[in-house]
């Protein structure tokens, strides 16, 4: 999965079959925060969702960011992979 780094529109995107999808953000003190996951309509495919939220985990982990989920389906995400929790900024409990 190719994932482009739009910081004009602060996203994250990737391009699947049905259009672009992509995960909205912002950026605070080394902390970036999940703010909008942006589908195409009728995507229901949650494992390549999933698969865009690893990779930026991913990135995340290399440039030492905190991540703040926001949208709730970025919430469950965590939920479902411990091993990202630790990206999570002290306080900050799912």
């Amino acid at each position: 999965m190719e994932i482009k780094d739009n910081t004009f529109a602060r996203q994250f995107e990737t391009v699947v079959p049905e259009g672009l999808l992509s995960v909205e953000y912002s950026f605070q003190e080394k902390k970036i925060f999940l703010t909008k996951i942006n589908t195409p309509e009728n995507f229901e495919n949650q494992p390549v969702i999933d698969t865009l939220l690893k990779n930026i985990m991913e990135l995340s982990i290399e440039k030492k960011f905190r991540v703040v989920p926001i949208h709730p389906k970025i919430a469950a995400f965590f939920k479902k992979n411990p091993k990202y929790k630790d990206l999570l900024p002290p306080g900050i409990r799912i």
